[in-house]
C-alpha cells in the first residue's frame, strides 16, 4: 500500500512538470526511433511477404546482440546524473568517454558475428527465403552496432544532465537520414539499385553513423572541457571503467534477458506460420507507437532519480516517480481505446502495396492481437516506470535477475510447451506473452514499494567537503 504522503493525490504539481518537461524531448526521441522502424517495417510489406517476416526476428536478434553492449553504455547516463546532482561535474567527462570504449569493443564483437549468422538462420528452420532474408538483414545491420553503442554513451552525457534537447536534434536528423535512404535503397530510386532489406539494413546502418559524428561534434566542444573534462579525462580509467560495468552489465544484461524472451518467442511463432508471424510483427511494431514514448518517459525518471539521490533528496526522487507514472498510464490508456475501437488505423498503412488477398488474413489476426496489445501496454507503463526509477539508483543486479526468472519461466518455457508440445495457436501464445509482461509490472512495482533504492548509489562519496 502507498503511503498517504508519496500517494499519486498527493504528488506536487511541480514534479510532474519537471518530469514532463525532462522527458519530452526524450518522448520526442524515442518515437523517432519508433517511427524510423515504423516506416522501415511499411516499406518492408509492401516490397513482400517475406521481407516483413524476416524484418523482425532479425532485427530483435541484432537487438540482443547490442543489448548488453547498449545497456551497459546507457547506464553511463546514471553516473553523469548522480555526479551532476552531486556537484561532481569535473568526473563528468571521463564517464562518456569509458563509454564509447565500451562502443569499440562491441563494433568488434559484431564483425565476428557476421560469419555465423547464416548457420544461425538455417538452424531457426524458417523457411528457406524467410531465413535468407533474415541472414542479410541481421549482416548489414552488425555493420552498425559499434555507432548505436557509442551513441548511446555520448547522449548519456547530455541527457544525464539533464540537456535532452540536443539527444533529441541528434535523432530527429537520424530519422530524416533513415526515411529517405529507406525508400531509396529498397526500391531502388534517385539512380540506386532496388536492395529490398538489404537496403533497409544499409540505411539503419549509415543514420547510425550520422547520429554519431552529430553528438560528436556537441559534445567535445571546447566550452565543456573547464567544467566537465571533456578532453583530459579521454584516457580509460580502470576504477570507473570497472564500476561502470559492474552496474552497467546488470542494466544490458536486463534488456538482453527481455530482449531474448521475446525474439525466442518469436522464433518459437515462426513454426507455425508466415501468415501469423507477419501479424505478429506488424503488432509489435505498432506496439513501439506505445512502448518507445513512455521508454521517453522512464528515462526522465531515471535522470531524475539519479540526479536526486546524488544531491540526497530521495524523497523527490520517489514523487518524482509517481508523476512518471502517472503521465505515463494516461497516455497509455488512450492508445489502449484507440487499439480496440480503431485498429484499422495502425494496420492500414501496412497494406499498400501488398497482395490484398493475403494481407487480409494477416489483418484479421492483427486485429485480435492489438487487443492483447491494449490489455497488457497498460502493465508495461508500471514495468518500465518502476524499473527505470531502480535503475536511476543502480539497483540493476535485481532488474536483471527479475528479468532473467521471469523471462525463462513465464515467458520461454511455458511458450515451447504450449507451442511445441501441446500445438497450441497464436492467441495462446500471446497470452503467455501477456502474463510475462504483468508479472514484470508487479514485481518491479513491489520492489520500488520495499524502498531499498533510496539508500543506493553508484557514484564514490564525496571526499571533500562542499563549500
Amino acid at each position: 500500500m502507498i503511503e498517504p504522503r508519496a500517494s499519486f493525490i498527493f504528488t506536487k504539481k511541480s514534479h510532474f512538470k519537471e518530469v514532463f518537461f525532462l522527458a519530452f524531448p526524450l518522448i520526442v526521441t524515442t518515437s523517432a526511433w519508433t517511427i524510423q522502424c515504423f516506416v522501415d517495417r511499411m516499406f518492408l510489406a509492401w516490397y513482400s511477404t517475406e521481407a516483413v517476416a524476416a524484418s523482425m526476428p532479425a532485427g530483435l536478434l541484432n537487438l540482443l546482440t547490442t543489448s548488453v553492449f547498449v545497456g551497459t553504455a546507457v547506464f553511463t547516463e546514471t553516473f553523469v546524473a548522480q555526479y551532476y546532482g552531486a556537484k561532481q561535474f569535473e568526473k563528468i567527462g571521463g564517464v562518456m568517454w569509458q563509454g564509447i570504449y565500451i562502443g569499440l569493443v562491441a563494433a568488434i564483437f559484431h564483425l565476428f558475428l557476421i560469419p555465423i549468422a547464416p548457420a544461425f538462420f538455417q538452424m531457426i528452420g524458417h523457411a528457406s527465403d524467410v531465413s535468407l532474408l533474415e541472414t542479410v538483414y541481421f549482416q548489414t545491420l552488425c555493420a552498425g552496432a559499434g555507432a548505436i553503442v557509442c551513441s548511446g554513451a555520448v547522449a548519456s552525457f547530455f541527457a544525464g544532465r539533464g540537456k535532452t534537447k540536443q539527444v533529441m536534434f541528434a535523432t530527429l536528423f537520424q530519422t530524416i537520414i533513415n526515411i529517405i535512404l529507406d525508400y531509396t535503397l529498397i526500391f531502388g530510386r534517385f539512380g540506386f539499385p532496388q536492395l529490398g532489406i538489404k537496403g533497409a539494413g544499409l540505411a539503419s546502418v549509415i543514420s547510425a553513423y550520422c547520429n554519431l559524428i552529430f553528438l560528436l561534434l556537441l559534445a567535445t566542444r571546447s566550452t565543456y572541457e573547464e567544467k566537465f573534462r571533456i578532453y583530459s579525462s579521454w584516457k580509460l580509467d580502470r576504477q570507473l571503467f570497472g564500476r561502470i560495468l559492474k552496474y552497467g552489465i546488470p542494466s544490458g544484461l536486463q534488456g538482453t534477458m527481455d530482449l531474448a524472451g521475446f525474439t525466442i518467442f518469436l522464433l518459437l511463432l515462426g513454426k507455425i506460420g508466415t501468415i501469423p508471424l507477419a501479424a505478429t510483427n506488424i503488432a509489435f511494431n505498432i506496439n513501439t507507437l506505445a512502448f518507445m514514448p513512455m521508454v521517453g518517459i522512464g528515462m526522465a525518471v531515471s535522470i531524475l532519480v539519479g540526479q536526486n539521490l546524488g544531491a540526497n533528496n530521495p524523497e523527490k526522487a520517489k514523487e518524482c516517480t509517481l508523476a512518471g507514472f502517472i503521465i505515463a498510464f494516461s497516455y497509455m490508456l488512450v492508445l489502449a481505446i484507440l487499439y480496440v475501437t480503431m485498429p484499422d488505423i495502425f494496420i492500414k498503412p501496412f497494406s499498400f502495396r501488398a497482395d490484398p488477398v493475403q494481407f487480409e488474413q494477416i489483418r484479421h489476426i492483427a486485429v485480435i492481437l492489438l487487443r492483447f496489445v491494449a490489455f497488457y501496454s497498460l502493465f508495461d507503463g508500471m514495468n518500465i516506470i518502476f524499473a527505470s526509477a531502480l535503475r536511476g539508483a543502480g539497483d540493476t543486479r535485481f532488474i536483471m535477475l527479475a528479468m532473467a526468472f521471469l523471462s525463462i519461466f513465464v515467458l520461454i518455457i511455458p511458450s515451447a510447451i504450449f507451442i511445441f508440445l501441446l500445438q497450441k495457436g497464436i492467441y495462446t501464445a500471446w497470452t503467455i506473452a501477456t502474463i510475462y509482461v504483468i508479472a514484470l509490472a508487479l514485481m518491479f512495482f513491489s520492489r520500488f514499494q520495499q524502498g531499498k533504492w533510496k539508500q543506493m548509489r553508484v557514484i564514490e562519496k564525496r571526499t571533500v567537503p562542499e563549500d
